[in-house]
């Protein structure tokens, strides 16, 4: 295994760093000053990102994430690998609530256009799959469920059903992430159209516009009392009678747990991936504040408690960073299904890394760190959700022990 950066990486790296540098850290105040404007309709995105994206495309740092262009005009996408895009997915997370988006490579945008590219047909690509790539739209990924545990996904209850040329949609979704924004036009729901069929065959994905009669976006949901409105938010939304057409339908009946999992593996990494930026920043930030902070006559970063919480930050770091490395070489090589255990892992522990130090910067800052003066509380609450989201760390755990067991238990045989 060769790690190290090819020349378009190199090259697409050092632009990207210029841009962070230029634009977007410099962004961040325009930001939160825009967020904070009475005049501004609340899940409205602040118009600062819509700059940020024209200085992207012009400096063609656009759509990295997007590997197969199925002969679309428009923006397209860079055709990067996963190890290509595995130290940029890092840099923009460095700024995670405006860099990905800044990019057009914002979760849950990049996950819904690989789906729509792998599984969707021509018709439903071209209306939308192409303005997803153009940033002319947003769109949701409806799947958990509040009356069910979503870590089991045979557990979804919303119905879509059958009736003639329709199918008919009924049931409650919430933190569908992004569905608060109004640019979000479409939803990718989950649902089952078949209730006998065995576990894994029951559910279907179909295409749900966000203006059809019968959908209901009731209210933002809160993560750790933070609304998310600078990317869109995460709604809470019901499907009464919903008719679409039964051209909307996804793939084949069925087929829906099958391309859930295809869609959450490249997400769970590009997760990771931006997570390894976050605890970066987390880690810059603590030495900044500990060499300029004095207690007990000397600077808090001779303290030995704090150079052991600095060196241990950097150790994590880069054991995280080899095992993502590790995972998108082997997405590149071997498929997503070749990495599931890969995948497994860098999910479970890259945001219990990152978590770790995340709570040591915030300890280095005092009470400072839990304010609204440092990005550090925001960065701990996101990151904190990334151990529920896509799959909650005891579900990996469990799989992977199961994969563990069976390998001896063969062996034994």
């Amino acid at each position: 295994m060769d790690f190290s950066y090819d020349a378009r990486t190199l090259e697409l790296r050092e632009r990207l760093l210029a841009f962070m540098d230029e634009y977007v850290h410099p962004a961040e105040a325009v930001l939160e000053e825009q967020l904070a404007d009475p005049a501004r309709e609340h899940w409205d995105i602040p118009p600062v990102v819509a700059e940020l994206q024209a200085h992207a495309r012009r400096l063609g740092l656009w759509n990295l994430f997007f590997q197969d262009r199925h002969s679309l005009p428009g923006e397209g996408g860079a055709g990067l690998t996963n190890l290509q895009y595995a130290p940029l997915a890092e840099i923009t997370g460095r700024s995670p609530h405006l860099a990905p988006a800044a990019l057009n490579c914002a979760a849950p945008d990049t996950g819904n256009m690989e789906l729509l590219a792998q599984f969707a047909d021509a018709d439903q690509r071209k209306q939308w799959l192409e303005p997803l790539l153009n940033a002319e739209i947003r769109s949701a990924f409806a799947m958990t469920e509040p009356e069910v545990a979503s870590s089991d996904a045979s557990n979804i209850a919303t119905r879509i059903e059958r009736d003639g040329d329709e199918y008919v949609v009924n049931g409650r979704k919430w933190y569908i992430t992004g569905a608060m924004n109004p640019a979000c036009k479409i939803f990718i729901v989950m649902g089952k159209t078949d209730p006998s069929a065995e576990p894994h065959r029951q559910q279907s994905m179909i295409l749900v516009p966000r203006d059809t009669p019968g959908v209901t976006v009731r209210r933002g949901m809160r993560v750790f009392g933070y609304d998310d409105a600078d990317h869109g938010g995460h709604a809470e939304i019901t499907f009464e009678d919903v008719r679409v057409p039964a051209g909307n339908l996804i793939g084949e009946e069925g087929s829906g747990f099958a391309i859930a999992q295809a869609r959450l593996g490249p997400g769970r990494i590009h997760h990771c991936m931006r997570a390894i930026g976050i605890a970066e920043r987390a880690l810059e930030l603590m030495c900044r504040r500990t060499l300029e902070r004095v207690a007990f006559g000397r600077p808090l970063a001779e303290q030995g408690v704090v150079q052991d919480w600095i060196a241990e930050s950097r150790v994590r770091i880069e054991q995280a960073r080899l095992l993502v490395l590790k995972t998108a070489w082997l997405m590149d090589t071997v498929g997503n299904r070749g990495a599931h255990t890969e995948i497994q892992a860098i999910k479970i522990a890259t945001p219990l890394t990152v978590e770790w130090i995340l709570d040591k910067a915030v300890q280095a800052y005092g009470a400072a760190g839990v304010s609204q003066d440092t990005p550090l509380a925001q960065l701990w609450a996101g990151n904190r959700t990334l151990r529920l989201a896509d799959g909650p760390d005891e579900v990996h755990k469990r799989s992977l022990a199961r994969r563990e067991l069976k390998r001896h238990r063969e062996a034994g045989r």
